[in-house]
């Protein structure tokens, strides 16, 4: 079992985009989702998986992922995955020690760009880029489960 740590953020400005070193598109939907559980299919360029995650505060995360064959993937996103799909590039930057990924939405999520850093412990110190705005780790509105039942364009 893999526990994964992130914190999220909004962005005060486009400066990250300077930064980038690679992006790719993102298109995901959820099988499940619940208060706490998420069970979705994420194809990125020809590689798919399944994932599986679990949260009570946020920010640690119990994660599951097995890869998936890509037609399958198609087919499960195609005709069981709940809608709206989500549908994003991912922007990674780096910064010190860390990676982050910067998420810039489309369709019904498009003008909402968040980033995400990984930790090994929550509190772990990291270089907060100029660009980097509020926090919302904690902040269920934008976790990507929810963004696929209440999209950011309806807010």
């Amino acid at each position: 079992m893999a526990i994964e740590i992130e914190r999220k953020f909004l962005l005060c400005s486009d400066a990250w985009r300077s930064e980038v070193h690679e992006s790719v598109r993102l298109v995901q939907g959820y099988i499940a989702r619940g208060e706490a559980t998420a069970v979705r299919v994420r194809i990125s360029g020809e590689r798919a998986e399944l994932n599986i995650k679990h949260s009570t505060d946020g920010v640690h995360r119990f994660e599951y992922e097995y890869p998936l064959p890509i037609d399958d993937a198609r087919e499960l996103l195609d005709k069981v995955a709940l809608r709206p799909l989500i549908d994003k590039t991912r922007h990674l930057v780096e910064r010190g020690d860390h990676l982050w990924e910067i998420d810039e939405f489309h369709g019904d999520n498009a003008g909402l760009i968040v980033a995400e850093i990984e930790l090994a412990d929550a509190d772990e110190p990291f270089e907060r880029p100029a660009w980097l705005g509020e926090e919302v780790s904690r902040d269920v509105r934008y976790f990507n489960s929810n963004l696929s039942r209440h999209p950011y364009s309806q807010w």
